[in-house]
């Protein structure tokens, strides 16, 4: 995915808080049969995990894996994990939960937000774990910037160029290659190795330390195209998976980049037509006059930025990012239109709220996580880029076309990962599973994150593919939407029954 900062990407950002230290008491060594495990990964799979108490009412460990797996014998990394444990004496299983991202902390979110990340019949039922895949957050991470000043510098830096000047790609080419080198020196031989194939693999050496001889997996946006390849290497492994906010893992970079862009013009659109048909809208007139606004405010904060309180200038790219975070969500339209309001009497201070929220910086001006480190170095092995800077400008004047408002803003996307120390590690391509048997795809409607139709195609794609339609705003459906998609999820996660058809929620 390519949307970030001055190469702007769309990261998923459910929840994001601190994680907390651990203490207290083990578990047993798991079951698992070590001659269904490759010799040199034995040392892995057969390790035992020391959960200690933490969150007051769960268990933290810590699990050891090869920085190459094509290399089990030399260097090791660290993984993070928490664990809520099943109340039922009867219980199913481990779930293993990842939130999206990629970059995104699932120590935190199944810490933090239990209740949002599955219902009470899973927490019953399951051993609900969350996991910091490698390179993210309390695992062994990528490290890109020496201080949150020099974060702020990268993501909200001035530029008095013009855009698409000559001298406005000479600022990002620069920009770009030096935070991709900050990103080689400060994180070592692991940048190589943060790729998406690589935490599959660590995903079923997880797995088998919790003595699981399958995985049971709810996928999160992100979360969904490491459970689509896990599926594809280890089909024979998959027990119960959920794939909710599907990726296309046949998408190409640009094709990503362009279909969120018209997802989120889409659903910028549909904000708009809601805030016309209420009150205290900051908008007048038809929804293609207030689209036509929005495009001319970015346009005028590209010329003319505003000055936040606290120092920072708020720009078109920065204001999209304001526009962006709050259509993850309906309910929070109502404070993107404070944000517009805002905006529009010169104040950039809420605006910036929403930026540090979709950036998880904190009032004090700290960054909680390396989520925005995490998701650029993971994008960079996971999507080959265009290196050629005329189709970089092919490329821009689709975007211009598809999505009007904000597809200017989100071109020259490659440019980073252009410069990055490692070539990308993966291709586009379909992923079937063959053999894994039953996987549940959901799907909303109005996603602008990822588009409805990613999720049509990857339970295509799929073998045992069955689609969950959510018709309705936002990103992702299960445990937030309504009862139809809840009972489906759950239905195949307790029972192992799957909808006959889409039950089209």
């Amino acid at each position: 995915m390519s949307i970030k900062a001055a190469f702007r990407a769309v990261t998923v950002a459910l929840v994001a808080l601190t994680l907390t230290a651990c203490s207290g008491g083990v578990v047993p060594e798991p079951s698992l049969p070590p001659e269904t495990i490759p010799a040199e990964y034995q040392v892995y799979y057969s390790q035992t995990l020391e959960w200690t108490d933490c969150h007051e009412d769960m268990e933290c460990a810590t699990a050891v894996t090869p920085l190459d797996w094509a290399e089990p014998a030399g260097e090791t990394i660290e993984l993070a994990l928490v664990k809520h444990q099943a109340s039922s004496k009867n219980k199913l299983g481990s779930l293993f939960v990842n939130p999206g991202g990629p970059g995104a902390s699932g120590v935190n979110f199944v810490a933090d937000s239990l209740d949002y990340a599955v219902s009470g019949a899973v927490q019953k039922n399951y051993d609900v774990i969350g996991f910091d895949p490698r390179g993210v957050g309390a695992s062994t991470p990528v490290v890109c910037v020496d201080s949150d000043a020099q974060m702020d510098e990268f993501l909200f830096g001035a530029s008095e160029t013009v855009r698409e000047s000559p001298e406005w790609f000479a600022e990002r080419e620069a920009a770009s290659a030096a935070f991709a080198q900050g990103c080689r020196d400060r994180t070592g031989d692991l940048l190589a190795h943060v790729d998406t194939v690589s935490a599959a693999q660590d995903l079923d050496m997880l797995r088998a330390t919790v003595g699981d001889r399958q995985l049971n997996y709810l996928g999160y946006s992100y979360g969904t195209l490491l459970g689509a390849i896990y599926a594809e290497n280890f089909p024979g492994n998959v027990g119960r998976m959920v794939l909710d906010g599907a990726l296309d893992p046949s998408s190409s970079s640009f094709d990503v980049n362009l279909t969120q862009s018209i997802g989120f013009e889409n659903a910028l659109r549909s904000y708009v037509a809601d805030c016309l048909a209420g009150s205290d809208c900051p908008f007048t007139g038809t929804a293609d006059s207030a689209m036509t606004q929005i495009g001319q405010l970015l346009a005028g904060l590209d010329q003319s930025p505003l000055t936040a309180s606290d120092g920072r200038v708020l720009g078109a790219d920065s204001m999209l990012t304001a526009i962006i975070a709050p259509l993850y969500d309906k309910q929070a339209w109502s404070y993107l239109s404070d944000v517009f309001t805002a905006v529009y009497e010169g104040d950039a201070d809420p605006a910036y709220g929403s930026v540090d929220w979709y950036y998880n910086r904190t009032e004090s001006g700290t960054y909680s996580d390396n989520s925005t480190e995490a998701f650029l170095a993971i994008n960079c092995l996971d999507y080959p880029v265009k290196t050629d800077p005329a189709q970089w400008a092919a490329d821009a004047k689709v975007l211009a076309e598809k999505a009007p408002v904000i597809g200017p803003y989100l071109a020259y996307g490659d440019e980073l990962c252009s410069n990055w120390a490692f070539p990308a590690v993966m291709t586009p391509q379909k992923v079937t599973a063959r053999g894994a048997g039953d996987i549940l795809v959901v799907g909303t409607t109005g996603d602008p994150a990822t588009p409805y139709r990613w999720a049509q195609n990857l339970a295509a794609q799929l073998e045992g593919g069955h689609l969950v339609t959510y018709t309705g705003e936002g990103h992702t459906a299960y445990n937030k939407s309504n009862a139809c998609v809840n009972d489906a999820v759950d239905g195949f996660l307790l029972r192992g029954k799957v909808p006959a058809s889409d039950p089209q929620c």
